[in-house]
């Protein structure tokens, strides 16, 4: 099992910026899913960035052009830069890494997002 922990969130203002960073227990140089999720109050769980072994990097539509995912494997850290920042992407954001096909998925506790005036 990975431990992941999330920092990054808190309050930001529509327009505005965060990086979320997400630091694994293990290594993440392998992997077969690896990124960001968040999940709205009354809303199912989404993906937001993900790295994935089999078809590259995959953005949410809404994402595209105004976050950025990115990892260091010497740090075991995964990075989500958000820039421009609206109301609708106020979530809980999660971090999720499953190293292979057939092992359990990680996740990680979350971090509050929340983009108001």
């Amino acid at each position: 099992q990975v431990r992941l922990v999330e920092s990054g969130g808190g309050l930001v203002q529509p327009g505005g910026s965060l990086r979320l960073s997400c630091v694994a227990s293990g290594g993440i140089a392998s992997f077969h899913v690896m990124g960001w999720y968040r999940q709205a109050p009354e809303k199912q769980r989404e993906v937001v960035a993900i790295f994935t072994s089999t078809q590259g990097t995959i953005y949410q539509d809404s994402a595209k052009g105004r976050f950025t995912i990115s990892r260091d494997n010497a740090k075991n850290t995964i990075y989500l830069q958000m820039n421009s920042l609206k109301s609708e992407d106020t979530a809980v954001y999660y971090c999720y890494l499953k190293k292979n096909p057939l092992s359990p998925a990680n996740w990680g506790q979350g971090t509050q997002v929340t983009v108001s005036a």
